[in-house]
């Protein structure tokens, strides 16, 4: 286990009905496939090494001495790796025939977990062979395949030499109105592995796949699972087949059904960033304080082989804040409803008709203004009483001026222009600041005189101030205390820049709206970013690009969503980094000296400017990340970020 992952597989091997030999063969061939790819832990289906559709002939003594020796066989082969093997398998406890997992690691039959919930009807009679872990009258030891071995009808969790901890259930344990995976969860597992048999009918798959991800959501745990495929018997009903693996309601890795092949998915479940969900939810902590009875923990085998080189299996998104493709659009107006409920309460709850808001021809003050605007089309009420304001200045260029004044006027609303020049200058003749000195004083002055104009605006219309600042610029203070950094309301508080670029373009692309606006937002979406607070260049055009001067926001905000939502170390950030954006690939689009140059910076202005988030105005809470000062956020304006940086 490295950075928190653990590589596990579910397998679907082939089977013959109660030929246990064949079927062994075909598990120990997938269990070195497995191995071989790096997974850590391997789970097969229910009753494997048997089949699960042998029926009656599971009260056949030599199927269930048969089964016996196969388990050992497979507990002789497994001497020779690390790779703990989960596999099926009837096993008889005094007058009790139990339906069972057994776990095997390097020699040694580490536990035997029983079955708990049997299905009795319809296609499955279980309760015509099996017997309940709930029908073991207390922990029983019994010499099975070889050796020695307690099967209980406790809990039982297994615990790796670098400490993961699974539990396991076994098919309709997951479809049982209390499934022991909740037990197991809070007692300490971090994954669930499932042997099952469920076979398919119309729309089961659809009712699976919700309920493992809810399982595995409520739970917030990795959850393997692995059914039945090729080779049961057909004589009632069809198994297709199913390897799957969730983490925390995700599925992150599923196999194609109904293959004539056997299949082996291999999966990397993120532990730590499990571990550090569950810290942060409290009903978590509360059911782990209310959980009753105490589980048999069993230590997993040492390694003894050399550690094969990390690699790891699954994609790292590196754009985590946007949706993907599928559910772009319905995600985006998901967002703006978030937002425009967030401004219309206020509205509403204020008395207030109208609203002021400075249009720069940027992005963050576009989807601020169309935000107002489908606010006040909700509320009902006239698009005039939005007050946008243009106020350029000493780095304002003719693309961001026009591009403002005319996407003011094809939306409707009232507008006015302010130059803040004038007031500026004499700002500098007041402070004794040279107007020729571009340093922070003579930007900083210009954000706040704006903000100025806007707070008095608003005093003088009776309006609210719209605050356009992103979650992005608050993450690396990138906003002028007192100046940006204040309205009335930011309604952009909690979405991201990378997100920003996909809502405008949503709602440049929707129905109804016309050319003149949706050319004015696509040409905003490709202009650069920038605060326009220094001079243009000699042909007119954006000098200032705030992406040169703190680096690329896709960066930061992949920082900010790995570091607030999950936690994780600057280490594991920029491991998760360099393999989000192909670093050493041909499609390499940041170097590692890149990514570690801009996580110093991203550390270092996260921890510096706590100040400027301390008195953040309201804002309505959008997605998993939030900088809230009252509520997701709480950090002390000097805490210290030394060891972030260091590392």
């Amino acid at each position: 286990m490295e950075y928190g992952f653990i590589t596990v597989a579910s397998a679907i091997p082939s089977v013959k009905v109660a030929d246990c030999r064949y079927n062994t063969e075909e598990i120990i061939r997938l269990i070195d496939d497995a191995d071989g790819k790096g997974a850590e832990i391997v789970v097969f289906p229910e009753l494997s090494i048997t089949s699960y559709t042998c029926q009656d002939l599971f009260h056949q003594n030599i199927l269930l001495e048969e089964a016996e020796k196969s388990v050992e066989k497979i507990i002789g082969h497994s001497l020779t790796s690390d790779i703990i093997a989960i596999v099926g398998v009837p096993v008889v406890v005094g007058s009790l025939t139990l339906n069972c997992a057994a776990v095997i690691q390097r020699g040694k039959l580490l536990g035997i977990v029983p079955k708990t919930f049997l299905p009795n009807y319809s296609e499955f009679y279980e309760k015509r062979w099996f017997s309940s872990a709930r029908d073991i009258p207390y922990d029983t030891t019994i010499r099975y395949a070889g050796q020695e071995v307690v099967i209980t009808r406790k809990p039982t969790l297994f615990r790796t030499s670098q400490g993961a901890t699974f539990g396991i259930e076994i098919c309709e344990d997951l479809w049982a109105p209390v499934p022991p995976s909740n037990t197991l969860t809070v007692q300490g597992a971090d994954i669930i592995f499932n042997l099952s048999a469920s076979d398919e009918l119309i729309d089961k798959h659809k009712y699976l796949l919700n309920l493992i991800s809810q399982q595995s959501a409520r739970n917030m745990s990795g959850y393997v699972y692995s059914s039945c495929g090729f080779g049961e018997s057909t004589q009632d009903v069809v198994y297709a087949g199913n390897a799957l693996v969730f983490e925390n309601g995700k599925m992150i890795a599923q196999n194609k059904r109904f293959s004539l092949e056997p299949q082996l998915v291999v999966a990397q479940i993120d532990i730590e960033r499990l571990r550090a969900e569950r810290r942060l939810n409290s009903t978590f902590a509360t059911a782990e304080a209310l959980a009753k009875d105490e589980p048999r923990v069993i230590d997993c085998v040492e390694p003894a082989f050399d550690n094969k080189p990390f690699e790891l299996l699954r994609e790292i998104n590196p754009a985590p804040f946007v949706p993907s493709t599928q559910i772009m659009q319905d995600r985006c107006e998901e967002i703006f409803n978030i937002q425009v409920m967030g401004l219309a309460k206020r509205l509403v709850h204020t008395r207030s008709k109208r609203v002021v808001i400075g249009i720069s021809g940027g992005l963050d003050s576009t989807l601020a203004l169309l935000v107002c605007v489908k606010t006040f089309d909700k509320l009902g009420m006239p698009r005039k009483g939005i007050l946008g304001v243009t106020m350029p200045g000493f780095g304002t260029t003719d693309r961001t001026y026009n591009n403002a004044l005319s996407l003011m006027e094809s939306l409707g609303i009232d507008m006015q222009e302010i130059s803040i020049a004038d007031a500026v200058r004499q700002h500098f003749k007041d402070i004794g600041h040279d107007i020729d000195n571009h340093d922070v004083t003579y930007e900083n002055s210009q954000a706040r005189e704006r903000t100025q104009i806007l707070m008095d605006l608003s005093n003088k219309v009776g309006a609210l101030v719209v605050g356009t600042g992103d979650l992005s610029e608050l993450a690396l203070g990138w906003a002028t205390y007192n100046g940006d950094h204040m309205s009335m309301y930011g309604v952009n508080a909690s979405i991201p820049k990378t997100l920003i670029r996909y809502l405008v373009r949503s709602v440049a692309e929707s129905e109804g709206i016309d050319k003149k606006s949706h050319d004015t937002l696509l040409d905003i979406i490709d202009t650069p970013i920038s605060p326009e607070l220094t001079p243009a260049d000699e042909q007119g055009n954006i000098k200032q690009k705030t992406e040169d001067l703190v680096g690329p926001y896709e960066l930061h905000d992949f920082f900010l969503y790995y570091m607030l939502r999950h936690g994780f170390t600057p280490e594991k950030i920029l491991f998760l980094a360099k393999h989000a954006f192909k670093t050493g690939t041909k499609e390499e689009r940041y170097d590692e000296e890149t990514i570690k140059r801009w996580l110093g910076v991203f550390m270092r202005r996260f921890f510096s400017q706590q100040f400027k988030r301390s008195c953040l105005p309201d804002g309505p809470k959008v997605g998993s990340v939030s900088l809230s000062p009252r509520g997701d956020w709480r950090m002390p304006s000097d805490a210290s970020g030394e060891l972030w940086k260091i590392e």
